[in-house]
C-alpha cells in the first residue's frame, strides 16, 4: 500500500473511530463539573494542557450549546487527524506552526476572536515543554482583548502515554472531573506575571 493511500485511509477512519471512542468514554464515565454556572457570550480563549485535551469538547459544550469555536492545531499529519476528529463535535480548526510562523498564527487567531469565535489552545503544545506556558496565549488574549477560561480534566481512572505531554485517556466506568475557572482578564499584565497566573491555574488540581 502506498504512503499516499495509507494516509488517505487513516484520515477517513481514524477520526471517525476517535470520535466514537471519545463519545463512548464520556458516556461510560460519571461527570462532575467544578465550574461556574455560566460564562459571558463574548469570545473566550479556552486553555488546557496538551495532555488533557482529549475530552475538552465536552467541557466546551457544557457552556456553548451551539459550537462556535476554532482550535489551534499543528498543520502536520497528526494535526490533520485531530482536526477531522474534532470536526465531529462541531469544532473548526486553525492550522499553523508555532515554530515556523508564530506571528502568522497569532494574527489569524486574533482575527478569529474578533470575528466572534471562541478559541481552543494548549499553552504547552504542540511540542512542549510539558506544562510550560508559551507566549502565544498571552499575546493573543491581550491583542484581541479576550478573556481566558482555564480548564483541567482529571479522570479517576486512566491510561497515560509515555509521550512528552503524558497524554491521558480516561478508562471507562470511572469519574471525569472537569475544573474550569471564571473568565480571567490578563489585559495590562506583564508577560511573566500572566504566564505564572495561567500556569498556576492549570496546575491547581495536578496530583
Amino acid at each position: 500500500m502506498s504512503k499516499k493511500l495509507s494516509r488517505f485511509l487513516a484520515l477517513v477512519f481514524i477520526p471517525l473511530l476517535g470520535s466514537l471512542l471519545i463519545r463512548f468514554l464520556y458516556r461510560t464515565n460519571k461527570k462532575i463539573y467544578h465550574s461556574p454556572e455560566s460564562i459571558s457570550g463574548d469570545p473566550i480563549i479556552f486553555a488546557c494542557w496538551h495532555g488533557e485535551l482529549l475530552m475538552l469538547p465536552y467541557l466546551y459544550s457544557h457552556y456553548r450549546k451551539k459550537p462556535h469555536a476554532k482550535v489551534l492545531i499543528s498543520p502536520h499529519f497528526d494535526g490533520k487527524l485531530i482536526s477531522k476528529t474534532i470536526s465531529y463535535f462541531g469544532l473548526g480548526t486553525l492550522a499553523g506552526s508555532s515554530d515556523k510562523s508564530p506571528a502568522k498564527v497569532l494574527i489569524q487567531a486574533i482575527k478569529t476572536l474578533k470575528e466572534g469565535y471562541d478559541i481552543g489552545i494548549t499553552p504547552d503544545g504542540p511540542k512542549g515543554p510539558r506544562h510550560e506556558v508559551a507566549d502565544g496565549i498571552i499575546v493573543m488574549a491581550q491583542k484581541a482583548k479576550a478573556k481566558i477560561v482555564l480548564v483541567e480534566i482529571k479522570p479517576t481512572k486512566y491510561w497515560q502515554f509515555n509521550s512528552w505531554d503524558r497524554f491521558t485517556v480516561p478508562k471507562p466506568f470511572g469519574t471525569i472531573h472537569y475544573y474550569s475557572t471564571q473568565e480571567i482578564d490578563i489585559s495590562g499584565m506583564e508577560l511573566e506575571a500572566a504566564r505564572a497566573l495561567i500556569k498556576e491555574g492549570l496546575l491547581k488540581h495536578e496530583h
